[in-house]
């Protein structure tokens, strides 16, 4: 009697995990573009990694030789995010979308940091 509740207590913990998802992380690096009063951006290399789980995204960034930032947010219709991220003093707009068919970010402020995401490994 104690096999079988036990065989029948993993059993439920087995299919339970099976349920849940595991969270998936997304990358993209790459240069900046130039907005209205800024000619450097260019040259400012910017690392995104985005963790989705479930609908709940965690974003950090880093502007290569600045501290890393960060963002929080969930996923909306169709996989959009919307999201504001805090430089201290400043802010930046946090916009993309992460779905089956499309995955891409745009971080826009003093630049704009925009790429596709890809799936990491």
């Amino acid at each position: 009697m104690k096999i079988a509740v036990a065989a029948a207590t993993l059993a439920t913990f087995l299919f339970a995990g099976a349920a849940y998802a595991e969270p998936v992380v997304y990358t993209w690096t790459g240069y900046g573009i130039n907005v209205a009063g800024s000619s450097k951006c260019p040259t400012y290399k910017m690392t995104i990694d985005v963790t989705v789980d479930g609908k709940d995204v965690k974003g950090l960034f880093q502007q290569e030789g600045r501290p890393q930032r960060h963002f929080e947010t969930t996923l909306g219709k169709a996989g959009r995010i919307k999201t504001a991220a805090s430089l201290g003093s400043n802010m930046m707009d946090v916009i993309g979308v992460i779905s089956e068919t499309e995955s891409k970010i745009l971080l826009d402020g003093y630049c704009k940091f925009e790429g596709p995401l890809t799936k990491k490994q």
